[in-house]
Formats: C-alpha cells, sequence, structure tokens
C-alpha cells in the first residue's frame, strides 16, 4: 500500500465550508493542463457536438439470467464510440439516466446496464456483491459485440460505488488489458463497501494501484469526507507511478452535481456538470482515437 500521507499540493486543496472566497490550489491548477489559447488569445470555444438520441431496452445474457439494460445512440446510421455507464448505489431511474444520455448526446453509443434489478438487489445497498463485478465484465463484452459502436475497445464512465465496481471489472477481471481504454468516475468510491469502517476513511481498494488505462476522476469541493479522501490518495499514488490520471475538483459543489433535481440544483451543480460532461466526452474520444 502506498503511503498515505498527502503531498505538499495536495494539502493545500481547499474542503472547508467557511471560506468560500479563498482561494485554493486544486489539482486540475498544478499544472493547469486546461489552459486554452484559442480561447484566451483569440476568443475561441470548441463547440459541443449534439445528436437526437434514441434509446432501446436490451437484454445482456448473464449464464442463467439477464441483465437488463438501456442502449442510447445518436439517431442515425453511423457508427460511434461505445461507452459502458455503470451506476452507482441509486441505481437506475430518471435522474441518474440523463447521464448516460447526455453522452449519447456528444456522440457515443452508450450502454447502461441495471446490475441491482439483474440480481435483486434493492436501491441503495449497503453490501457489496461480487457478482455485480462479473455482471459489469459481461456488459464490456456484450457492448463490443454491438453494431452501432465504432473500434474494438470502449471506456467505462460511472459515478459513486460505478467507481468501484468497473474498477474491480478493469483489473480483477482484466477488462483493462485489451477491451477498455479509459476509466472516467465521478466522486467514485474506491474502498470495499464490505470494509471496516475505518478503512473506508484510511485507505483504499489494493486494485486502484492497478489501475493502468488512463483515467479521470471528478468530485465537488463539499464531497463527504471519507468518499474524498481516498480519491485523493489514489490520484496521488497513481500519479507517482507514471500513470495517465486527472482529477477535478470543482468548487461550490457537492455530491450528486450531474443529477440533483431542480428543485435543489444550483447554478454551480450546472456549471460543474456541463463542464464535466465536455471533458468526458474530449478525454473519452482522445483516448478512442476518434
Amino acid at each position: 500500500m502506498a503511503s498515505l500521507t498527502l503531498s505538499a499540493s495536495a494539502q493545500e486543496w481547499g474542503y472547508t465550508y467557511d471560506k468560500s472566497w479563498v482561494r485554493y490550489l486544486y489539482p486540475q491548477d498544478e499544472q493547469k493542463w486546461w489552459w486554452d489559447d484559442a480561447w484566451w488569445n483569440d476568443g475561441k470555444i470548441p463547440a459541443p457536438a449534439n445528436h437526437e438520441v434514441v434509446v432501446e431496452s436490451v437484454s445482456i445474457p448473464a449464464g442463467d439470467k439477464e441483465i437488463p439494460a438501456f442502449l442510447f445512440r445518436p439517431k442515425d446510421d453511423n457508427k460511434y464510440p461505445g461507452v459502458l455507464f455503470v451506476h452507482g448505489r441509486r441505481g437506475l431511474d430518471d435522474l441518474t439516466l440523463r447521464h448516460p444520455r447526455r453522452l449519447a448526446a456528444r456522440g457515443f453509443v452508450v450502454l447502461a446496464p441495471d446490475l441491482w434489478f439483474a440480481n435483486f438487489i434493492d436501491k441503495f445497498p449497503i453490501e457489496h456483491d461480487e457478482v455485480v463485478e462479473r455482471d459489469t465484465a459481461l456488459s464490456i463484452d456484450y457492448l463490443l459485440g454491438v453494431p452501432h459502436i465504432s473500434g474494438d475497445r470502449i471506456c467505462t464512465v460511472s459515478h459513486t460505488r460505478g467507481g468501484y465496481v468497473s474498477l474491480k471489472a478493469l483489473v480483477t477481471h482484466k477488462k483493462q488489458d485489451q477491451a477498455v481504454a479509459c476509466w472516467v468516475s465521478y466522486y467514485p468510491h474506491l474502498q470495499d463497501p464490505n470494509a471496516a469502517e475505518p478503512m473506508q476513511i484510511y485507505k483504499y481498494a489494493p486494485e486502484a494501484e492497478d489501475l493502468k488505462v488512463p483515467a479521470l476522476m471528478f468530485f465537488g469541493e463539499h464531497e463527504q469526507y471519507q468518499r474524498h479522501r481516498p480519491i485523493i490518495f489514489v490520484y496521488e499514488s497513481l500519479k507517482k507511478k507514471g500513470r495517465d490520471v486527472r482529477l477535478i475538483v470543482y468548487p461550490g459543489v457537492g455530491r450528486g452535481f450531474e443529477f440533483r433535481p431542480p428543485n435543489v440544483r444550483t447554478f454551480a451543480d450546472d456549471l460543474a456538470a456541463k463542464d464535466a460532461m465536455q471533458r468526458t466526452a474530449a478525454f473519452v474520444r482522445r483516448h478512442l482515437g476518434k
């Protein structure tokens, strides 16, 4: 296990709630990789891809059962890069299904399997069942066979516990070796949910150190401490190993910024959600060579 001592730069990142006007050095500001001369010098902003989206229900064979899933894609006959969306504890519902739809609108074929329904697991489970890792690996195989996708590799996009589930599919089930080109996750749970409470805060899943594909993570500055601490540790560990890893912390938002409903949604939520979606699309497209 890597050292759990934060780097000097990480110690300067801000996670307090009472100094919103103080400038913190967030991880994305260390090297300012996001700098855009075309915007700064010429005022140009990249135009986002926008596609009308169609969705269909599909079933993924999984031994003696089937995994129900939604397949989102642009409404035309062209082929597009493939993305597997791995849901979190909330499961798939009217709010979380907006995420794969928005990804598809950027020009991707997105498969969203319902891992809970397939295994008779209630929404917001506490315990983790390893069967969902295998189902995620099978979902990757299924997506690679969808005729609408281009190329022979896909990327995964997840949030909350889906981060851990997709990590296990890539590392334990070896899908990163040939099938998956990149891993993206919003405020991922990066510890075995069945591990003891201190492990949830002070350690992280050892599989994270074996993640070899390019990784992009997001969370808000008001994220819960027990969630953002392991994310920072994983980011620092992968960075020390020379892996392609990026972490973006959005000021002014917390958990669920990409799908919080209108009655509690803030302007900051919308800014963060739109920026994260654009950066996810660019990251996935770059690593899938499209």
